[in-house]
């Protein structure tokens, strides 16, 4: 038996892992705070030395990016030193980590991809301290594998499409931000490539370690992405949706404490042809969110 630790289980990317688990001869451990608090180095220990384990996922991140600069310190404590906790366990037991990280590392002045071995420059607290994470699990593990994604989504937790679903039942007009070009990335085709990855892993492919990137396919902006919310939403005649007009707006029209970067695209070719992996449009993965988001909801309802 082959055994998983995922970290972070109660996150919408750890949710998506536990449910698309393979099953068969891989077992999964899956731990939240309560059981493995990855900023505290004994907590690490505690949760996870007498699990047995082959391999540990971390999923586990301090993602409120506008929170993270009225508090850097839990913002570091989760996305820095956590990964150092969990990159040291895993050098001491010489079992490999995978360790997620975001885009939000790029200053987002290019106008093409960026690449795994661009430099880091981010704009903000959230991006310097997964950026530094990063830097931790490189400098204490040799075998690691850091997959940096983007505008995560899914059926569950708090994110962008949940979000426009509910104001758009709210209101008539939404203003969104349409000068910020990104890549959305369904969670769950997220957790389809790292159990991908995975097994790979436990061939023993030796050339894999390093960093990579995995978004869905295309580029959008919040408001492409929020127009493909929307339209999907509309094909469900049943669903109130009230939102009759949306707008766009720049970035300067809506104040944050956080920069974002204006083009955070990422360049997923090493981790297809790595991996022979094949990565779905972010359009099509959208709808399948969607339908099942619709679902949920209109069952809620009834």
């Amino acid at each position: 038996m082959f055994t998983v630790g995922i970290i972070g289980m109660n996150g919408q990317l750890g949710k998506a892992l536990l449910r698309r688990a393979h099953g068969g001869d891989v077992a999964v451990e899956a731990l939240g705070r309560a059981s493995c608090d990855i900023t505290d180095a004994n907590s690490v220990e505690q949760g996870l030395k007498d699990k047995a384990l082959d391999m540990v996922v971390n999923a586990a991140a301090y993602t409120a990016v506008d929170q993270a600069e009225k508090e850097p310190e839990r913002a570091y404590a989760v996305n820095a030193q956590g990964p150092a906790n969990l990159a040291s366990f895993c050098a001491r037991q010489n079992i490999p980590l995978i360790h997620i990280s975001t885009d939000y590392v790029f200053d987002g002045t290019k106008t093409i991809p960026y690449r795994e071995n661009d430099a880091l420059a981010p704009l903000g607290v959230y991006g310097a301290s997964k950026a530094q994470g990063e830097e931790n699990v490189r400098r204490l593990l040799a075998r690691h594998i850091i997959i940096r994604t983007a505008w995560l989504y899914s059926t569950r937790g708090h994110n962008f499409v949940k979000t426009m679903l509910r104001l758009g039942r709210e209101n008539p007009v939404l203003k969104v931000v349409d000068d910020q070009h990104g890549c959305p990335t369904s969670a769950a085709d997220l957790a389809d490539a790292i159990w991908h990855v995975v097994t790979a892993i436990r061939r023993n492919d030796q050339s894999c370690w390093g960093t990579y990137h995995y978004c869905n396919q295309g580029e959008t902006t919040w408001y492409g992405l929020a127009e493909a919310v929307f339209a999907r939403a509309r094909s469900y005649p049943a669903y109130a949706l009230q939102v009759k007009q949306l707008l766009r707006i720049p970035t300067s029209a809506y104040p944050t404490p956080a920069r974002r970067p204006a083009f955070s695209v990422l360049n997923c070719d090493l981790i297809q042809s790595t991996y022979q992996m094949k990565i779905r449009n972010w359009q099509i993965a959208l709808n399948d969110t969607m339908d099942e988001l619709m679902d949920l909801q209109m069952k809620e309802t009834q």
